[in-house]
């Protein structure tokens, strides 16, 4: 796989209360991904960029929320989401990131 695509699948993590709670029973982080990512590239970023090593990966396709403006609908970007899940003995914090 090519770096520069992997280096651009991941777009970010989501720290919700959700996926904290995710994090601490089933060792499973959420990231924000592109949306043609595949499993196989999200495990290869996510390696990548923290270097642990990646059990599995699960995707979701977020359909986009429809908000109004004014009197007019409209409708946000449709986005997906991945469950990862980390071997035994690894672990990502962001807590330290958000410190600095």
């Amino acid at each position: 796989m090519n770096q520069e695509r992997l280096m651009k699948v991941v777009l970010g993590p989501i720290i919700t209360e959700k996926a904290q709670i995710m994090a601490d029973k089933r060792r499973q982080i959420a990231f924000k991904v592109l949306p043609t990512a595949t499993k196989r590239e999200i495990k290869g970023a996510v390696e990548l960029l923290f270097k642990v090593k990646v059990k599995s990966v699960c995707t979701i396709n977020q359909k986009g929320k429809v908000k109004r403006k004014g009197q007019h609908p409209t409708k946000l970007q449709d986005w997906k989401k991945a469950y990862v899940a980390l071997e035994e003995g690894h672990d990502i914090s962001f807590a330290g990131a958000e410190a600095s």
